[in-house]
C-alpha cells in the first residue's frame, strides 16, 4: 500500500534525522568548552587593549565559526584552510568593494558576500561565516569602516588564529575527538604529550 510505504519511509528518514544530529554529552561539553575559551580569549584581548569601544574584535561571523570548530569539527567547513582561508579571503573583498563602491549599500552587500562566496569556491577555502565577514566590512561601525585593510588583519586573521590554536588544543585533549579531520595532527599531539608526561 503506497500508504504504508509513506509511512516507513517517513519513520526511517525521521530516525536518520535524528542518529545525525544525536550528540552526547561529551561532545557538547567540549563544544561548550571550546568556545567559551575560543571567543572569550578574543573578549578579553579586546577589552584589555579598547576599553569602552565597540566590539571591533568581536565580529559576529567569530560566533558563527564557533559552531562550526567547536561543535562539527569534521565538517569540511571546519577545517583550518577554511576557517582562516574563508575569513581572510571574505575579508579582502569585503574591504576592497567597501573601498571602490560604498554606496549604494543594496548593491555593495550583495556584492561582497557573493563574490566572496566564489573567491571562497575557488580556492577550496568555503567557510559558510566567511559570507558574514564580508557583509560587516560593508554594514559594520564607522571604527570597523576606517581600519580599511587592516581589518583583514586585525581582528579577521587575528581573531581567527586565536579560534584555530584553541580548536587545535581543545579539540584533541581527548582521544575521542580529532581535529583537523586529517588524524596526524592528533597522533602527534597525543605522542608528545605522553613523552612529556614521561619525562614530568
Amino acid at each position: 500500500m503506497p500508504t504504508e510505504q509513506i509511512k516507513r519511509s517517513y519513520r526511517k528518514t525521521k530516525y536518520i534525522i535524528y542518529k545525525e544530529t544525536l550528540i552526547d554529552f561529551r561532545e557538547q561539553f567540549w563544544s561548550f568548552v571550546g568556545s567559551f575559551i575560543g571567543i572569550g580569549c578574543i573578549a578579553y584581548f579586546h577589552a584589555s587593549h579598547f576599553p569602552g569601544s565597540d566590539g571591533i574584535y568581536l565580529i559576529g561571523s567569530f560566533g558563527a565559526s564557533s559552531v562550526l570548530i567547536y561543535g562539527i569539527i569534521q565538517s569540511p567547513f571546519s577545517q583550518p584552510r577554511n576557517l582562516i582561508g574563508g575569513h581572510v579571503i571574505s575579508a579582502l573583498i569585503g574591504v576592497t568593494i567597501q573601498t571602490l563602491l560604498p554606496e549604494p549599500i543594496w548593491l555593495s552587500a550583495p556584492l561582497a558576500v557573493s563574490l566572496a562566496i566564489i573567491s571562497m569556491q575557488i580556492t577550496k577555502t568555503l567557510h559558510p561565516p566567511g559570507g558574514a565577514t564580508a557583509l560587516i566590512a560593508i554594514i559594520g561601525t564607522e571604527k570597523i569602516k576606517t581600519l580599511g585593510y587592516w581589518y583583514v588583519l586585525s581582528p579577521v586573521l587575528a581573531g581567527s588564529l586565536i579560534l584555530l590554536t584553541v580548536a587545535l588544543i581543545v579539540n584533541n585533549i581527548t582521544e575521542k575527538r580529532s581535529y583537523p579531520s586529517n588524524n596526524r595532527f592528533h597522533r602527534n599531539y597525543h605522542i608528545y604529550r605522553k613523552r612529556l608526561l614521561k619525562k614530568s
